[in-house]
């Protein structure tokens, strides 16, 4: 009998500042976004703590009171539940095992480490956060190595911190097994850093150089189109790329389920044939240690003639999820490709009218904006023939003849161009199709050249 091993919880909670130049809308969809990050994480989030000031504290980022009411929550203190109410219902309420307080800002190291002593418990800023996802999801040689330069980058300055907690440790000591004379072990820690950084830098610069040729090596055998799903994480791209390629991808309820990135065939194949690539899903205040690091991730975008870009509609603060969109895709010189809006997971909106009112609403703001659902094989089709329609603007008709001595070169016609009609007589064939300038006079040349 085989025993199924259910894995054990794992609790948080999240604290943030709302500054007063931050509305209570933006701040509120911050603090939701972290806390999917922690299910992301593998975390479950038990209580919010929020606290409106008009700066950080220097010290530990929350006041002191804040910090004092977050210890006895994570304490269990009798005290908190009695001015607070009835907690939330935990494996072992005598004992919460909280392990993580995770913040909704990037906090410095001294503030780290002061909130961690003051309220007992592990702290995580944002951006910890997000490299803890990104390092466990990364799967390609390429986006191992960006992940780790970012994380790298973010341990750095917090050597300082570690060394205090770590006493004699940290401080200088005389040359041992290469260490300089006087260098501290944290100034070791460091050059090590430093030099790991270069490293995989170079490496990163090699790979980047690699996947050029592959590219180009690529366009030279086969004239593909190319099209990029680019949005905010969690937006349905993944759903919407297995749906336009019929290819198995990840999909999953999850902030940045996708890190690398998925190149496949548009399905049923088109003329021209479009090659379909799912990114890195984009998040706001993402750590622009991150933003450089990926931008070999998201040079699909760069790459592509036309972008998908791919927003929540059932997400009431979806202009977020633009603005944060385009400005990264500025960031990485991608703003200028044209783009198509794609207004997916409609079908969360709501019952039909609700659907109706919220895609009416989208068309009068974004009049050339797709409405649609991933999960309708019908939305999806009418996608489809928006996408071959943008990439078959340039191509042209002709008609072709190809005599009964060569019609082996059928096949030829029919997997590089679009046949619209077809007759015959007693010499041969004649076919109307459609396909790009180049690949049509190839063909009119070889069949010209036909005894």
């Amino acid at each position: 009998m085989q025993i199924e091993v259910k894995e054990t919880p794992r609790y948080a909670v999240v604290a943030a500042v709302q500054l007063p130049a931050v509305s209570d809308v933006e701040f509120e969809a911050s603090l939701a976004e972290l806390r999917e990050l922690a299910k992301t994480l593998g975390y479950e989030v038990v209580h919010t703590f929020v606290q409106k000031r008009a700066g950080f504290d220097t010290t530990g980022y929350l006041g002191v009171g804040k910090r004092e009411e977050i210890r006895r929550f994570v304490n269990y203190d009798a005290e908190f539940e009695h001015l607070h109410g009835a907690l939330p219902a935990l494996a072992n309420p005598g004992a919460r095992d909280i392990e993580a307080i995770l913040v909704d800002h990037e906090i410095s190291p001294s503030q780290a480490r002061n909130l961690e002593i003051d309220v007992g418990c592990e702290v995580m800023d944002r951006t910890m956060v997000i490299l803890e996802i990104f390092h466990r999801n990364a799967r390609s040689r390429a986006a191992k190595a960006q992940v780790e330069i970012a994380r790298l980058g973010y341990m750095a300055p917090r050597l300082r911190e570690a060394a205090k907690l770590a006493g004699p440790q940290g401080r200088q000591r005389s040359g041992v097994g290469g260490r300089g004379a006087g260098e501290s072990a944290t100034e070791l820690d460091r050059r090590k850093i430093r030099d790991r950084i270069a490293e995989l830098q170079l490496e990163i610069v090699a790979m980047e150089a690699e996947r050029k040729t592959q590219r180009a090596r690529r366009q030279e055998r086969q004239s593909l189109a190319s099209v990029a799903l680019v949005g905010y994480t969690n937006a349905g791209k993944s759903t919407l790329m297995r749906a336009l390629t019929g290819s198995e991808v990840l999909v999953a309820n999850k902030l940045f389920a996708t890190l690398d990135t998925t190149v496949r065939t548009l399905y049923p194949e088109s003329v021209p044939r479009v090659l379909v690539s799912d990114t890195v899903g984009f998040i706001k205040n993402l750590p622009h240690g991150l933003v450089a690091s990926f931008k070999s991730t998201l040079d699909e975008a760069l790459d592509a003639a036309l972008l998908l870009h791919v927003i929540d509609a059932s997400d009431p603060g979806f202009e977020r999820q633009l603005e944060v969109t385009d400005k990264v895709l500025a960031e990485i010189g991608a703003d200028a490709v044209p783009r198509i809006r794609v207004f997916n997971k409609i079908d969360h909106v709501g019952d039909t009218v609700a659907q109706a009112e919220r895609e009416a609403a989208l068309r009068v703001q974004y009049p050339d904006c797709i409405v649609m659902s991933a999960r309708r094989p019908e939305e999806v089709a009418a996608l489809r023939l928006k996408i071959i329609a943008f990439f078959q603007q340039g191509l042209v008709e002709a008609e072709l003849f190809l005599p009964w001595s060569a019609q082996q070169l059928r096949k030829e016609i029919y997997a590089s161009c679009e046949v619209l009609a077809e007759r015959a007589d007693e010499d041969g064939a004649f076919f109307l199709l459609r396909g790009e300038p180049a690949t049509v006079d190839a063909l009119r040349e070889q069949f010209t050249l036909l005894p």
